[in-house]
């Protein structure tokens, strides 16, 4: 026979329902600490079946202290989910835990009381019914940090989040405007030369054969290429491209005026690069009682 008071407590330590505490104890006799380690089994059956469900959607948290800054996408099926006050808070705690960690499998990884937090992670897909995913993480150093959340839900967590390392004098106002800049431009790198060399050759050849199309000669398609390859550098570097608050100079031109060198910078947008799966309405409601 199983206490009511076996069973409070059980679900005070785990979070767990009656039903489930109950039969936890059950199952395991009445010892409360296997009861837990059975609890924590299903739950994290429960969310190796939710684990292979796309989660497109989440928040970017970001967060500075001195000369660091981590900045991390954490993922969820739904919007909905993504801005209630558990998943804002689940975004806060791999902030202040994983603060300063570079790889997103070092904060997995961590111990927080007495859990890792793949396992918190784990239990919170148990108890949402979404899955959940830490995606990626990043933290910068340098003498100066500066943050930008686009579209934010709290005071560290949006849809765009934005990290930027200056070297020069303490100016807040203007890191804090590079960083929208970088927010609203998505640059793909600081300058040419970090760029991907296989996205240049893949730049070079859809000009190359947009040109052909047009049946344009030879010597006249080359000069055109190095137009069209110099504009897709102006559009796609950070340091040449346009400022937002003063469009007649390049960043380079303005990071000079305000006596800033651009080291580094990061920028995470919700969900870019993943391929979000179409289901019909059928298949959705299956996937929301399964």
């Amino acid at each position: 026979m199983i206490s009511a008071l076996l069973v409070k407590e059980l679900r005070e330590k785990s979070g767990a329902g009656m039903m489930d505490a109950k039969k936890a104890l059950l199952e395991t006799g009445g010892d409360l600490e296997a009861a837990q380690d059975w609890l924590r089994t299903k739950g994290l059956l429960k969310a190796e079946k939710k684990s292979s469900r796309i989660a497109a959607e989440g928040l970017v948290g970001v967060r500075v202290n001195d000369n660091i800054g981590t900045i991390v996408e954490l993922n969820s099926e739904t919007d909905f989910v993504a801005t209630n006050k558990e998943f804002i808070e689940l975004v806060d705690l791999v902030l202040v835990e994983g603060f300063g960690l570079a790889d997103r499998n070092d904060i997995l990884q961590r111990s927080v009381s007495g859990k890792t937090f793949q396992e918190i992670i784990n239990n919170k897909i148990a108890t949402i019914g979404e899955n959940i995913n830490l995606r990626r993480a990043v933290s910068l150093k340098g003498p100066n940090i500066y943050a930008y959340v686009h579209n934010s839900v709290s005071k560290d967590c949006g849809k765009i989040g934005v990290l930027v390392s200056l070297e020069g004098s303490k100016n807040e106002d203007f890191g804090k405007k590079l960083a929208m800049h970088i927010a609203a431009t998505s640059p793909l790198a600081l300058s040419e030369k970090d760029l991907d060399k296989t996205l240049i050759e893949r730049e070079k050849k859809i000009i190359r054969e947009q040109l052909s199309a047009e049946g344009k000669p030879a010597e006249i398609a080359e000069k055109i290429l190095t137009g069209k390859l110099k504009k897709f550098f102006e559009e796609n570097t950070l340091l040449n491209q346009k400022f937002v608050m003063d469009p007649d100079s390049p960043v380079s031109k303005v990071l000079e005026n305000n006596n800033q060198v651009l080291v580094d910078f990061v920028r995470f947008k919700v969900g870019e690069g993943i391929d979000k799966k179409e289901n019909d309405f059928a298949t959705e409601v299956k996937d929301i009682v399964s």
